[in-house]
């Protein structure tokens, strides 16, 4: 009969397995076209928030935030709440996804007034699905710490993960329609460019 080894037992037999650093993520877009990652998890709230489900009522657009620490994520949020109503009258829905813990998510919306659902992405699942998530190297890291801002305990993670501030609309038929995705966090999608998405045939 073979042998059967726990988890522990191997770690414990091999220090150097045990000691292996996860492979950093790298992020890159989806491209327009392609069917969106199904996902689901719960807002700030408590309240399921499943991509399938959203869809049977219309297209989704899909939004990835950095976290409250971030002035270009709050200023984002913000004008997106104040344009909400652009979106949503036609037809659309707002998910927000973030990284950071509820109890920062909290924050969030005290600061920028948001009344669409904004979930914790536990353990950068959804982040990693759509390819946003990107490990963030020690000295941007540590430049973070001296802002104040430790990513770890921000995210409740062990490891230095941030999301690429991308946006993607979703059509009802779970494919991409508009992607915004660009590398440097300081540039945003527009809400008239996401309405121009939307109102697109």
């Amino acid at each position: 009969m073979p042998k059967i080894f726990t988890l522990a037992a191997v770690l414990l037999a091999s220090p150097a397995l045990a000691q292996t650093p996860a492979a950093p993520l790298t992020a890159l877009a989806l491209a327009v076209g392609t069917v969106a990652p199904a996902f689901k998890g719960q807002d700030a709230t408590g309240r399921p928030v499943e991509l399938r489900q959203l869809l049977k009522k219309g297209p989704v657009v899909l939004y990835f935030y950095r976290g409250q620490w971030c002035p270009y994520c709050n200023k984002q949020l913000s004008q997106l709440q104040d344009s909400l109503q652009v979106l949503t009258s036609k037809g659309a829905q707002v998910v927000v996804i973030t990284p950071e813990l509820p109890t920062n998510i909290d924050k969030t919306v005290a600061k920028t007034k948001a009344a669409f659902p904004i979930v914790h992405d536990q353990d950068f699942v959804i982040m990693k699905a759509y390819k946003t998530a990107f490990t963030v190297d020690d000295a941007t890291a540590q430049k973070y710490q001296g802002f104040g801002v430790d990513l770890k305990a921000a995210n409740g993670a062990p490891t230095n993960v941030l999301p690429v501030p991308a946006t993607y609309v979703i059509g009802r038929d779970g494919k991409i329609r508009y992607a915004f995705f660009d590398a440097d966090y300081r540039h945003r999608a527009s809400v008239r460019a996401v309405a121009q998405a939307l109102a697109a045939r």
